[in-house]
């Protein structure tokens, strides 16, 4: 029995030098910072092909179907903003941006004054 205890405290030396003074093992971590690198390009382009529904808010109203029916050709629908107020870019559904309206080449666009910042697209998902 006493050679039992012995060779379970020589086995218990051994692993105390290889744990350390303290007892706690020390393992050494591959840079992976090349390699990270190259897997978040690649995430990158993966993500490039995948579509986003692009859709700017001029304004909005609300209005009785008697109403609705009388419009007719060069009728005005009045809308809750003001002349010169920003519009809002939604990207599928989510405000990203807001813009002026510009014309370009004969079409209409609009171009970004305030992008919307990471933490308030956060609180709009919640």
């Amino acid at each position: 029995m006493e050679e039992q205890d012995v060779q379970k405290q020589e086995g218990a030396g051994q692993q105390a030098d290889i744990a350390g003074a303290d007892g706690v093992e020390q393992h050494e971590f591959n840079n992976l910072q090349d390699e990270n690198s190259e897997s978040v390009s690649k995430d990158i382009e993966f993500l490039l092909d995948i579509p986003v529904e692009i859709s700017v808010h001029l304004g909005s109203t609300k209005m009785l179907i008697k109403e609705l029916l009388q419009l007719g050709q060069g009728s005005v629908v009045e809308l809750d903003k003001l002349a010169g107020e920003p519009m809002e870019i939604y990207a599928n559904n989510r405000l990203i941006a807001r813009g002026e309206v510009v014309v370009v080449n004969e079409k209409f666009g609009v171009r970004l004054t305030d992008i919307i910042s990471p933490s308030e697209r956060l609180t709009q998902l919640k």
